[in-house]
């Protein structure tokens, strides 16, 4: 397995490569896991799936990004989660997106305007930003998926 080669870093995010040369086919569960009442196990799983298929449709221009901080922790990023983050999409109002604004990198929500963009964190404790023509900025890639680590994570204990 090829590790990730990292071209950039930021105090918001590391930047990586996204290597599609290789394959590996995991097996899939055709029928879904339910996530209410336990169902009955399959006996067998007969698909197969690649991330690299599956997660980049566009290999020359899609990059990884290792997210840092909290700004988006109420979308469900949070930090330490990979970002698969394509360039060549058209970015559109709404859109989770990496941009650049004077010398740094941001994750963030956009919100297209006529006459103005902003961008707009999720989590209460950060304000929108909106973009000037003051500003040098870009949206540099739009976050197609990310990818969290759930082992080891400390779970809320439920309430009687």
């Amino acid at each position: 397995m090829h590790k990730a080669n990292k071209i950039a870093s930021s105090s918001s995010i590391d930047f990586y490569t996204a290597n599609t040369s290789s394959s590996l086919e995991l097996p899939l569960m055709e029928g879904g896991i339910a996530a209410g009442f336990p169902s009955p196990a399959q006996d067998y799983i007969d698909l197969k799936i690649d991330l690299n298929k599956e997660l980049i449709a566009n290999p020359s221009s899609t990059f990884y990004g290792r997210v840092k901080g909290a700004s988006m922790k109420d979308a469900g990023i949070e930090d330490g989660d990979i970002l698969v983050i394509d360039k060549s999409l058209e970015p559109r109002d709404g859109d989770t997106a990496v941009c650049f604004i004077d010398g740094e990198f941001t994750l963030k929500y956009i919100k297209i305007e006529p006459d103005a963009v902003y961008l707009v964190p999720a989590n209460s404790k950060f304000q929108p930003i909106k973009v000037t023509e003051d500003n040098n900025f870009c949206i540099w890639g739009v976050v197609t998926y990310s990818i969290k680590n759930h082992k080891n994570k400390k779970r809320a204990t439920p309430n009687p």
